[in-house]
C-alpha cells in the first residue's frame, strides 16, 4: 500500500456503495485501484499522465473521476460516509459556513465550447455545419463567456474559482458549492445549506437541519437572516457597522439588534481549520481541472478522504 492509499478500513466502508456496472459494457477496472489513483492525483496535484503505473491506465482513472463527477457518485460516498458517522454520534450538528478563494492554472483554461447552434444528429452526434438558413450564434454562452459558464471567474491576477462550504464542528465539510471567483459569499448561503443532506442508515427522512450555525459578517443580511428563521435555525452573525449605523439612525423604528452569542462564534475557527485540511490536497489549493462540473468532484474526494481519516 502506497502513502495515501486507501486502507482496509477505509476500503471497507466504501466497497458497498460503489457502482458495479457502467451499463455499456462488462465488469469496471478494480475499483480499489482507481479510487488510490484519483486520490493520489487529488493529494499531489500531478498531471493525469504522470500517474504512477501500478495505478493502471491514466486514461481509465480520468474517466472514472470524470464519470463520477458528473453522475453524483462522490456525492453519494460523501452522504454515505456523513450517514455512517450520524448513526455513530460522531456528527457535530452545530456548524459554521464560508467560502475560500482557489487560484486556477493556466491549465484550467480552454475548455471547449459547444455552439447553440449546432444541431443533434442520430445517435447524439452534433452537426457542426448548420443549415442554409440558420441564424449565427456565439460559441461562447451569455454573461461573461466560456470561463463563467465553468467556475472560473475573473481578477487582476488570473482566474479563479471560489469554493463555499459548510462544515461540522469536527471540521469535516459537509457539502460545497463552486463558482466563479468573483461570486459573493452571501448569494450561496442557502444553496450550501439546502446541500446538508446526511441520510439515515435505517428509516426516516434523511437530517438537513443544523443545530445551530455560525458566519462571518459576509452573510449578515436580511435574506440570510429571514432564511434561518424560517427554517428555525439558531445562528450566530456578527452585525456590520453600517447596518449597525442604519439601524441606530431609525431609533425605535430601527428595531432590535441581532443577537450574537459570543462563545458560539468563537467556534466558527471549524470551518475555516475545514478549509485549510481541504487544502491540503493539492488538487483543490490550486484548481487545473478544465471543466465546471469535476472540480467540484476533486473537491468531494478530498472531502471524502477527510472524513475516512478523521
Amino acid at each position: 500500500m502506497g502513502r495515501g492509499d486507501l486502507s482496509d478500513a477505509e476500503w471497507e466502508r466504501l466497497r458497498l456503495f460503489l457502482p458495479v456496472s457502467n451499463k455499456r459494457c462488462g465488469r469496471w477496472r478494480d475499483h480499489r485501484q482507481v479510487i488510490d489513483g484519483i486520490l493520489h492525483r487529488v493529494r499531489t496535484g500531478v498531471q493525469w499522465r504522470d500517474l504512477p503505473e501500478r495505478f493502471g491506465p491514466w486514461k481509465t482513472v480520468y474517466e472514472r473521476h470524470r464519470q463520477w463527477s458528473a453522475d453524483g457518485t462522490w456525492e453519494r460516498l460523501l452522504q454515505q460516509v456523513q450517514a455512517e458517522a450520524d448513526a455513530a454520534g460522531e456528527l457535530e450538528r452545530d456548524i459554521s459556513v464560508d467560502s475560500t478563494i482557489v487560484r486556477a492554472h493556466q491549465h484550467a483554461a480552454g475548455a471547449r465550447n459547444r455552439s447553440a447552434a449546432n444541431y443533434l444528429l442520430k445517435g447524439g452526434r452534433a452537426s457542426r455545419t448548420p443549415g442554409r438558413d440558420a441564424v449565427a450564434e456565439s460559441r461562447r454562452p451569455p454573461g461573461g463567456g466560456g470561463a463563467g459558464s465553468e467556475g472560473l471567474g475573473r481578477s487582476r491576477g488570473g482566474f479563479t474559482t471560489k469554493l463555499h462550504l459548510s462544515a461540522d464542528g469536527r471540521c469535516r465539510p459537509l457539502s460545497l458549492v463552486v463558482t466563479p471567483g468573483q461570486r459573493a459569499d452571501c448569494t450561496q448561503f442557502r444553496p450550501v445549506l439546502e446541500k446538508i443532506r446526511v441520510p439515515r442508515l435505517g428509516t426516516g427522512r434523511p437530517r438537513n437541519k443544523p443545530d445551530s450555525l455560525a458566519a462571518d459578517k459576509a452573510y449578515s443580511n436580511g435574506p440570510c437572516r429571514d432564511y434561518l428563521r424560517r427554517r428555525g435555525i439558531r445562528h450566530t452573525i456578527p452585525e456590520k457597522a453600517d447596518s449597525q449605523a442604519a439601524r441606530l439612525r431609525k431609533g425605535s423604528r430601527g428595531g432590535r439588534p441581532p443577537g450574537f452569542d459570543e462563545e458560539r462564534y468563537k467556534k466558527r475557527n471549524t470551518v475555516e481549520r475545514a478549509i485549510n485540511k481541504l487544502k491540503h490536497a493539492r488538487a483543490v489549493a490550486t484548481r487545473y481541472d478544465k471543466r465546471g462540473y469535476v472540480f467540484p468532484g476533486t473537491a468531494t474526494a478530498a472531502a471524502l478522504a477527510i472524513w475516512l481519516r478523521t
